[in-house]
């Protein structure tokens, strides 16, 4: 049986390995899996991550605009990422989490992802060759050991896409 830690626990753990790279802060990364693709988020985009709260549907949404979520009190708008990139909805289960990405950005926008994986080093990553069909916020991609295709996620490029903007239908 696996050990359960609270949010607040693993937390304060990403952000002690975070303070513990120094200067080396572009080498830690955040990965993710929506749907069955994996993403990579540099950490100082990467926002707060909370466990999947009840969400209010919003009528007249594209179908990949998951709802509103009230977190704390505060009002954030959920994209299910596999849904937005044409593949299957993320299944709302234990494992399913909100990534609140926009924060930083002075935008109150949430991803719905299938999981969390943990912190990756970029050094033990092998760069692939861009792909120019990609859009702006999905350029990069990268190759693990173990044959796992990884895109590099940027939020801020990812906030300012006209299509994740745009969820009236």
């Amino acid at each position: 049986m696996t050990k359960k830690i609270s949010l607040h626990d693993f937390q304060s753990y990403l952000a002690a390995r975070l303070a513990g790279m120094g200067n080396q802060s572009s080498a830690g990364l955040l990965g993710i899996q929506a749907g069955s693709d994996y993403w990579l988020l540099d950490l100082a985009d990467s926002g707060e991550i909370v466990p999947l709260t009840p969400l209010t549907s919003v009528p007249l949404t594209q179908p990949w605009f998951a709802g509103v979520a009230n977190i704390r009190g505060n009002l954030y708008s959920v994209v299910d990422l596999s849904a937005f990139l044409g593949k299957e909805a993320t299944p709302q289960n234990a494992s399913s989490r909100l990534l609140l990405i926009g924060t930083r950005h002075g935008s109150n926008a949430a991803l719905l992802v299938t999981r969390m994986i943990g912190l990756r080093n970029v050094e033990a990553l092998h760069l692939e060759a861009s792909d120019p069909a990609a859009p702006a916020w999905a350029h990069e991609s990268y190759s693990d050991n173990e044959g796992r295709r990884w895109k590099k996620l940027k939020v801020r490029e990812l906030l300012a896409d006209e299509a994740f903007m745009d969820i009236g239908v």
